[in-house]
């Protein structure tokens, strides 16, 4: 897929107020600081089209995307480590869920995760939350430019290994890097698959 267009069409704070479409949309979310606003701009090829900040829970709305006029890149809030009182990072949560949950059109979520870290918590509840609920997503390890090749494999399977435990079969993952254009081809070729499904379905 080539990229021709990115346009920063609104910020929302509720669903209700996110704009109406029935284009695919395709939603992006991770614990805060791993590198969300920077693998957006990589794959929309639009530098400062996402804006980042090394404050983590910088992004606090909804923000949609247009593109090429034919399909939304969502921005949602982070979770995870964000110096915001509890009020707010509960308000947070349940923006997020609401949004998965009762968003029409979104056909799949991108949920990253820094590969130098080893499973938090959090991100292997909100992946049960997801599947529970039948939310299509992809893990997208984020930042594997920071370990060798060896090491990026070797983090990936150890990951694949806690999550055995309880799934069968793995959730499907891509390996990315903002820094070394890694993964942009993949995920791409992913939602392009998905859009021609979508318009086969009747989505767009």
């Amino acid at each position: 897929m080539i990229i021709r267009t990115a346009e920063f069409i609104k910020s929302s704070p509720s669903l209700s107020e996110c704009p109406e479409s029935t284009l695919p949309e395709y939603a992006f979310i991770g614990r805060s600081n791993v590198g969300k606003s920077s693998l957006i701009n990589m794959i929309t090829g639009h530098g400062k089209l996402a804006k980042i900040s090394g404050t983590p829970g910088k992004t606090q709305l909804i923000n949609h995307f247009l593109i090429n006029e034919s399909w939304f890149l969502t921005d949602l809030p982070g979770f995870g480590f964000a110096k915001v009182p509890l009020k707010i990072k509960r308000k947070w949560d349940n923006m997020i869920r609401n949004f998965l949950l009762k968003r029409s059109n979104l056909v799949c979520s991108f949920l990253l995760i820094d590969i130098r870290h080893e499973p938090q918590k959090n991100d292997l509840e909100f992946m049960a939350w997801m599947a529970g609920r039948q939310i299509p997503f992809y893990i997208v390890f984020t930042k594997a430019d920071k370990l060798s090749h060896n090491q990026r494999q070797s983090a990936v399977a150890q990951y694949m290994k806690v999550l055995s435990q309880q799934w069968e079969p793995l959730p499907p993952h891509v390996i990315t890097s903002s820094e070394a254009n890694l993964g942009r081809e993949e995920l791409l070729a992913l939602i392009e698959s998905f859009n021609q499904s979508s318009v086969a379905e009747g989505l767009g």
